[in-house]
């Protein structure tokens, strides 16, 4: 695998699955609520959270279509809220699905290097 195909495959799987995970913020989907409700977040956030969510996803491909700055941006963005993901997640003590956020966390993370690299 290339370079420039890691760097398209990383950046695309990495706002699809974030923009899929703001739709089920969305609905909000079962599991959603439940995760919330486990490690505190009201149900009331979940809007705003999925639109978080939703920005940093469709930021990435904006990025990749060429807009400059878009996409760091968004990348950024997306480190920062999964980090607060995972902090709200070790501070509530919910260990069973801490790994949902943290490979968010990886993934943003991924493409935010790439993006500036």
């Amino acid at each position: 695998m290339s370079v420039s195909t890691l760097y398209l495959a990383t950046i695309t799987v990495t706002a699809v699955i974030t923009i899929a995970i703001a739709v089920a913020d969305f609905i909000p989907a079962p599991f959603v609520l439940a995760n919330s409700a486990q490690v505190g977040v009201p149900r009331s956030w979940l809007p705003m959270l999925g639109g978080l969510k939703l920005a940093g996803g469709a930021g990435l491909l904006i990025g990749l279509a060429g807009v400059p700055l878009i996409g760091p941006a968004a990348a950024a963005g997306l480190v920062a809220f999964f980090i607060g993901a995972v902090v709200t997640h070790l501070r509530a003590g919910v260990w069973h699905n801490i790994g949902f956020p943290a490979v968010y966390l990886v993934l943003s993370t991924a493409s935010l290097v790439m993006l500036l690299a």
